[in-house]
């Protein structure tokens, strides 16, 4: 089936995005529209403005990335969409964007979780075989998976609480610097002595592959709390250094727990995915844990770290494959696990476990 092409669209956040992807692994178009001006003035992404952004701009960027690739409806396969998990708002208008499509065009629709989309991205790129080994970094998930499959996740570890990009977000507000965090973070920790503020590396004694971030940013908030009752202020230098303490212990923390999920389930490949995959520190540490493991290591062009439709597309395509076809009951979820046997990490509710 490498003659597929696929639409995929993707809105479980604060990007609206649409791309064209071919079963031989060609990315014919990819548009990413971006909402973080909206979100801007409230320190963080704001679940009501980003459905409505979502709902606006889901049209124009399906018609954009067609002319991207210089194709009309007539030439696709099939539509993937992100389903779940999201922002429930962004989610649904998705959905309904692409059942939409589907109905009038007659072509086949794919539901498709937007982790999975993350953690199928080293197939698009690089053509992996499976097994793997899939680090998932981003602003509202961290966990280790075993892909063994299309829809074959085993979960070796992930966080307890806050995530990483989310924690790169806090760190960020907390110092007064713009949202999204993490590039600015970056940013400002290149700058930085990342050994001036003794920061903890949470988690590393104790066994397993599971992660906490909450603790670590409370580190850096008192931190910060006591250079200003000390100084009257924080200077730009203080700035600098809290970042790079941050970061380090961050990247040394996933640099060790990717260690011990290597060697609890040792495979050829281990890839990083996901928002916080951009970050240079972060890739180079997992770079050497698996050079010294003697693994592959991947992680995606930075236009591919970050959500966007390409992913979702191949997602799509993987699970056509393997004859999964949605129709008009598909239904957008706020939770979606991966591996449905493992135990939730964030606890459960009535509408399932959250990851």
């Amino acid at each position: 089936m490498d003659d597929l092409i696929f639409l995929g669209i993707e809105s479980s956040c604060d990007d609206t995005a649409a791309a064209v992807v071919t079963g031989d692994r060609r990315i014919l178009s990819s548009i990413v529209s971006s909402q973080t001006p909206l979100h801007a003035d409230f320190g963080g992404v704001v679940p009501e403005i980003a459905a409505r952004a979502h709902a606006e701009r889901l049209d124009l960027a399906v018609e954009q990335a067609l002319a991207q690739a210089g194709l009309q409806l007539e030439a696709l396969s099939g539509i993937a969409v992100t389903a779940g998990p999201g922002l429930i708002g962004g989610v649904m208008a998705g959905v309904m964007c692409a059942k939409g499509i589907a109905a009038g065009s007659g072509l086949p629709l794919v539901g498709v979780n937007h982790l999975a989309g993350h953690a199928l991205t080293p197939r698009l790129t690089n053509g992996v075989e499976f097994p793997y080994l899939m680090l998932l970094v981003s602003g509202g998930h961290c966990q280790f998976l075993r892909v063994d499959g299309p829809e074959d996740f085993t979960r070796l570890g992930g966080t307890i609480d806050d995530a990483p990009g989310e924690a790169f977000d806090k760190i960020a507000k907390l110092l007064a610097l713009p949202q999204p965090g993490g590039p600015h973070v970056e940013a400002e920790a290149a700058g930085g002595d990342p050994r001036r503020f003794p920061l903890p590396r949470p988690l590393l004694d104790r066994p397993g592959c599971d992660l906490s971030f909450s603790g670590l940013k409370t580190a850096v908030l008192r931190q910060r709390d006591a250079l200003i009752a000390d100084r009257g202020g924080l200077r730009a230098a203080d700035r600098r250094d809290l970042c790079a303490a941050f970061q380090t212990a961050v990247a040394e923390v996933l640099a060790e727990k990717s260690r011990r999920a290597l060697a609890a389930s040792p495979v050829p490949v281990l890839a990083v995915a996901g928002g916080v995959a951009a970050n240079r520190q972060i890739r180079a540490a997992l770079e050497q844990v698996a050079a010294i493991a003697g693994a592959q290591f991947l992680a995606p062009p930075l236009r591919l770290c970050t959500d966007n439709g390409a992913m979702i597309a191949w997602a799509g395509i993987e699970r056509f494959r393997m004859g999964h076809r949605d129709d008009m009951t598909l239904a957008a979820r706020p939770r979606w696990p991966l591996d449905n046997r493992a135990a939730p990490m964030l606890g459960s509710g009535k509408k399932g476990a959250k990851a």
